[in-house]
């Protein structure tokens, strides 16, 4: 099981899946846009509390949209496995863009199966062009890299 020594930095925002069969690929091991669905889960229930839930995306017109993702394969996860998703909101620059880290590991043997770095930036929701991130947008990526320098950690199951 993991603890919060096995994560690559202090205090992850983490949730729990349970792989599949149908996560699973003709190799026979979950499949890589399995990952990239739990990660964007992850995402959601991570912002959502605070204070970036889809209505106030709809009433700031405004969303932070992908434009980059690394993400690297370590090892492979197959049906049945139990799976933790930790990740970070790790930099912000409080007025267009901002980072979130991602470390996936298998519960049974804490054993990480991937790590992922994706860049965002806020854009309208109308035209799909940069705009600045509304105030709260702001105020919820500073409280959760607070949060992720030591205050506590979340978790959902």
């Amino acid at each position: 099981m993991s603890s919060d020594s096995d994560w690559d930095q202090p205090h992850p925002f983490t949730m729990k899946f349970a792989a599949s069969e149908a996560d699973c690929d003709r190799l026979g091991h979950v499949n890589n846009a399995t990952y990239l669905r739990w990660m964007e889960a992850t995402s959601w229930a991570h912002i959502e509390p605070l204070g970036m839930d889809w209505a106030t995306h709809e009433e700031t017109g405004r969303a932070m949209a992908i434009v980059r993702t690394e993400i690297d394969y370590l090892a492979s996860a197959y049906a049945g496995d139990e799976i933790m998703v930790g990740t970070w909101i790790t930099t912000s620059d409080g007025k267009l863009t901002s980072e979130r880290a991602f470390q996936i590991q298998r519960v049974a043997d804490g054993k990480t199966l991937s790590r992922a770095l994706c860049r965002y930036a806020c854009i309208d929701l109308q035209s799909g062009r940069p705009k600045r991130m509304p105030e709260q947008f702001r105020l919820a990526h500073e409280h959760a890299m607070a949060v992720h320098a030591g205050n506590h950690r979340k978790e959902r199951n």
